[in-house]
């Protein structure tokens, strides 16, 4: 069975927010609102200071406390993987909000509903393999998205090639990866 990640690599991303626009424009979210943050992190000493941009959304939770919380089912995890929400189902409690550690959904302003990323899964109208918005638009290759199960994927190629760990909190380990050198600043 296919299980969908994406390996975020610090060391290609030049922080040119083409993924955050066309998370955007994928999603319609308005110019205010987006899936993916940015944050910038200095490295180094004076006189060798250099910058890193580390762009952060949701990590797709292996046992998610918004999914855990959320009384109708709404927040739900897809046979692959993604941790997703029904629009339909949701009566905009906000535990998901609450439970979330990461605190990366927001709430859209025409339903109400508190959406994040899906890694654009819901988006393939046919068997090809999904590519996220964010992966496709990407000018550095910096985002790599497929099944993290399969040791042939491209994905799982360069998580074992940069040494990438998944991003963890106290409740669950994640679908996203970040170089090893790059984890301590998350």
């Amino acid at each position: 069975m296919t299980r969908y990640g994406m390996l975020i690599n610090t060391k290609r991303c030049v922080g040119c927010y083409a993924c955050r626009l066309a998370c955007q424009m994928n999603n319609s979210l308005p110019a205010k609102d987006s899936y993916i943050r940015f944050e910038t992190h200095e490295t180094g000493t004076y006189p060798e200071v250099s910058t890193m941009q580390i762009p952060t959304q949701c990590v797709h939770c292996e046992d998610a406390p918004c999914v855990s919380v959320c009384p109708t089912g709404a927040s739900h995890t897809t046979a692959e993987g993604a941790v997703v929400v029904d629009a339909e189902r949701c009566i905009t409690c906000l535990y998901c909000m609450s439970a979330c550690p990461y605190g990366v959904r927001i709430i859209d302003d025409k339903t109400g509903v508190p959406e994040k990323c899906r890694f654009c899964v819901l988006d393939e109208k046919d068997d090809s393999q999904p590519s996220p918005a964010c992966v496709s638009t990407c000018i550095t290759g910096a985002r790599v998205f497929g099944d993290i199960d399969d040791p042939e994927s491209d994905v799982s190629k360069a998580i074992a090639q940069y040494n990438a760990k998944s991003v963890s909190s106290a409740t669950s380990k994640t679908k996203v990866f970040y170089p090893e050198e790059t984890y301590g600043f998350l």
